[in-house]
């Protein structure tokens, strides 16, 4: 839509509707102007899935490969197609506006939201976000950039002052985000955090770069309760405050803006930025026919499963993989996560996935008729307790697989009443006079001996089990942190003993008070094997296979919006039991189930090593691909992954004083290893396929043009079977006059080769690849001189060279 056109709709309204715009009117929803001919725009979290507007299990969505798996793929093409399927996803939920995906970087391991970022690297992160983003829009819905900028940690994240050097800021941290405009991405997040000293809905970085140097005319939308002032973030180039209908907006801005403490153009600007988003996104002027929601649940299942085999990093290989079905009689499948595995990370981006495909459940459909699998979890995983839901438990008044719900009064009266399928209540439906939520279950226990039972959420708590009260008293909200409050509250613990086969009822209450959070969670764990026990019949199972899968990962504990992890060791005794498993069988493979690094211990002494990230929905089928050779384990690593985590260069999470310095500069992931001469587990860009390669020449052009350069690449398959590589360029310049990265990533390029043959790729590097900020003139610069040019597979193993001369060019603004 035309300015001149936004202009005449924006002169329609009045201040006070004006300034209604700029708050959401609901939780998901923004204000609807009709003097404009604006509607509701509806908002949904992403980009895992499109959860819509309700927190309910019946509710349910495709769940897509994690962010990092997404990166790990290094293929732009894939990651569009998945886009395109979120916006399906979205059209069919009513949501106009999928907030993310997420930009910031994996700058520390210990990130505890690595799982919703790509990866270490701006090019990479900015490549795979600006594909996801082209595939949302492409079916006319707004994908949102997040968290802006330097939201990289999860630690006093409402608070924390980052102070990153303006080098690194522009270099590193803002790069993802230009590359998402320059994709035309039609929104912006701003984060809680604060980059040097101005919290972000405050930040002058909204308008510069990202409004006047970079040239976005979407809307920049706050993060959840992110806007903490009026006057301050309204005269920045903040549009829209979230949720609402309470903000620090509203009435106390348009007092402000008749005060001439902020000015009505500037409001008249946020508004049009709304207008614009709504006519993108069809939520302005007439509406248009309704189309039905086009649902392909096979076709969007096999993109799904794609996406599991083409993420998936095959990290080591001793010749095990890939398995030909009818060569293996007997496999062992070892590990809890095995038939539980971990399909998303924790925090405000899950849904609610349509079904789900365990390893266990892939494994055993690949080997139907014609081997026999048998699955032993090993020792028990040291947890907290999972919400109860329909596999485990029954609705006590109507004995369907599920549990009640009731809503009652301060009486105990019922007010209102309904059948669920899981313990994780998040948005219980209210009616006049609520007072108490109470979820109800029977469980009958398929074990007996000591049962963990748990009541999560603020206020007033109770826990009954079998008569016995385990939980009772008073818990009053601890934080601002709406992804704790909403969505993870903590839980409180009770022990009772059961017996196997015994059915019990069990009952938690919370009371509705104010500001104590919608969520309320009804939990369950039974008796932990002996791990001694546990871990012997594991050894013996896999004595007795052909062949082992191990699988193992992180706990909902461990990687979850809210908090950054402590250690990367797996949690439980999990190392152990990979260890034992392998020192029997040496054809065993390992399968990681995280969304980033964990600590290895026993990477050397397994026949296979394999990542398959939090992978949605698909899992299993997906792995299966992998094990018995019908897809190639495409992925690369999207962030390097250290030995031990004393040995990884950056690390620190935690600010002191309330300030989080990045002292380290743009050295971060890869970069950050080379600068400190340490060699790690596994590179940046690292990954195995079924065939080998060799890469024999490079050649570059002698001079780079005004548009960077295109490096060509003759590599040769060298092994038996058809393969994908990625060839990765990365620059150098040992010479500048000023500190630079040792090497940076500035291209790369995947090709698909029979065996035998070879091929030339053609990678080109990006003008922005030579460029550097300049902190004296605050803009760009490129300078002259020799570069050398490497390619290769990974940052660690770089066998080709060559270089290339940089002539002094006019620069942007000088």
């Amino acid at each position: 839509m035309e300015d001149d056109e936004l202009n005449r709709l924006v002169d329609k309204l009045n201040l006070a509707q004006k300034v209604e715009l700029l708050t959401g009117a609901t939780t998901w929803r923004t204000a609807a102007q009709p003097a404009a001919g604006l509607r509701e725009m509806v908002m949904s979290d992403g980009p895992a899935g499109v959860r819509g507007e309700a927190w309910d299990e019946r509710r349910t969505s495709a769940l897509l490969p994690a962010a990092t798996a997404l990166a790990a793929m290094w293929d732009e093409d894939l990651a569009q197609r998945l886009g395109a399927l979120l916006a399906q996803e979205a059209r069919s939920k009513g949501v106009h506006v999928v907030l993310g995906p997420t930009l910031n970087l994996h700058r520390s391991p210990l990130g505890g939201r690595h799982f919703e970022c790509f990866s270490e690297d701006p090019e990479l992160t900015g490549r795979t976000g600006a594909a996801l983003i082209r595939g949302i829009q492409s079916g006319g819905v707004a994908a949102t950039a997040k968290h802006y900028v330097a939201n990289d940690s999860e630690t006093d994240r409402l608070t924390v002052d980052v102070r990153v050097p303006e080098r690194a800021l522009h270099e590193v941290y803002l790069a993802p985000f230009e590359a998402a405009v320059e994709a035309g991405v039609w929104a912006v997040m701003s984060g809680y955090n604060a980059v040097g000293g101005a919290t972000m809905t405050e930040s002058p970085l909204l308008a510069d770069p990202l409004k006047e140097r970079w040239g976005f005319d979407g809307a920049v939308v706050s993060d959840w309760a992110a806007v903490r002032s009026t006057v301050p973030s309204a005269l920045a180039a903040q549009d829209l405050a979230m949720p609402g209908p309470e903000s620090a907006w509203g009435e106390a801005l348009l007092r402000a803006v008749r005060a001439g403490e902020v000015p009505e153009p500037v409001i008249d600007d946020k508004v049009r930025r709304l207008l614009r988003l709504a006519a993108r996104v069809g939520a302005l002027g007439d509406p248009e026919p309704a189309r039905p929601a086009r649902h392909r649940p096979r076709q969007t299942r096999a993109l799904l499963r794609r996406a599991v085999a083409a993420s998936a990093v095959l990290l080591t290989n001793h010749d095990v993989l890939p398995w030909t079905v009818g060569a293996v009689q007997t496999v062992a499948v070892i590990g809890a996560h095995a038939a539980r595995p971990r399909l998303q990370g924790g925090g405000s981006a899950g849904v609610f996935p349509r079904h789900t495909v365990t390893p266990l459940d892939g494994i055993r459909a690949a080997l139907r008729g014609t081997a026999e699998v048998i699955h032993t979890p090993g020792p028990g995983l040291v947890e907290q307790p999972w919400p109860l839901d329909a596999d485990r438990c029954d609705d006590p008044r109507t004995g369907e697989p599920g549990l009640r719900l009731r809503v009652l009064d301060r009486a105990g009266h019922e007010l209102y009443a309904e059948h669920r399928l899981s313990g994780r209540l998040l948005e219980p439906a209210l009616v006049p006079g609520a007072h108490t939520v109470e979820l109800s279950a029977v469980l009958r226990p398929a074990v007996g001996g000591e049962w963990t039972f748990g009541v999560g959420g603020f206020g007033h708590l109770e826990l009954v089990v079998d008569g016995r009260q385990l939980v009772a008293g008073e818990y009053p909200r601890t934080t601002d942190d709406p992804a704790v409050v909403h969505v993870g509250p903590p839980c409180r613990h009770g022990r009772i003993v059961l017996r196997a086969g015994r059915p019990v009822e069990v009952v938690a209450r919370r009371t509705l008070e104010p500001d104590t959070g919608r969520a309320t969670l009804l939990t369950a764990a039974p008796p932990p094997p002996d791990p001694a026990a546990a871990l012997a019949r594991a050894v013996d199972v896999a004595r007795a296979a052909d062949v082992a899968v191990v699988v193992v990962g992180t706990t909902e504990g461990s990687e979850s919006e809210g908090h950054d992890r402590l250690t990367l060791a797996l949690p439980g005794d999990q190392d152990a039991l990979v260890a034992a498993v392998a020192a029997t069988q040496p054809r065993t493979v390992a399968v990681v189930n995280s969304g980033g690094p964990v600590e290895l211990p026993w990477r050397d002494e397994v026949g296979a090593l394999l990542l398959t990230w939090f992978p949605g929905q698909e899992a299993g089928a997906g792995l299966a691909d992998v094990l018995f050779g019908r897809a190639e384990p495409g992925g690369r690593l999207p962030t390097t992954w250290a030995d031990r985590l004393a040995d990884a260069p950056v690390t620190r999470t935690r600010p002191e004083d309330g300030v989080l310095a990045y002292g380290e500069g743009p050295h971060i992931g890869h970069r950050a290893w080379l600068r400190a001469g340490r060699e790690p587990a596994y590179w940046f860009g690292h990954g195995l396929g079924y065939t080998t390669w060799s890469h024999d020449e490079i050649e570059a052009p002698p001079q780079a043009g005004p548009d960077g350069f295109t490096v060509r690449v003759t590599v040769r398959n060298t092994g038996a079977r058809t393969g994908r590589e990625v060839v990765q360029v990365y620059l150098s310049r040992p010479d500048s006059a000023f500190e630079r990265p040792v090497r940076w990533l500035a291209g790369y390029a995947a090709v698909t080769a029979h065996p035998g043959t070879s091929t030339d790729v053609r990678v080109h590097v990006p003008a922005r690849a030579l460029r550097h900020w300049s902190p004296d003139a605050h803009d760009w610069r490129t300078e002259p001189g020799t570069y050398r040019v490497h390619a290769g597979r990974s940052a660690g193993d770089l066998t080709l060279t060559t270089e290339i001369e940089v002539m002094l060019c006019q620069e942007a603004g000088e």
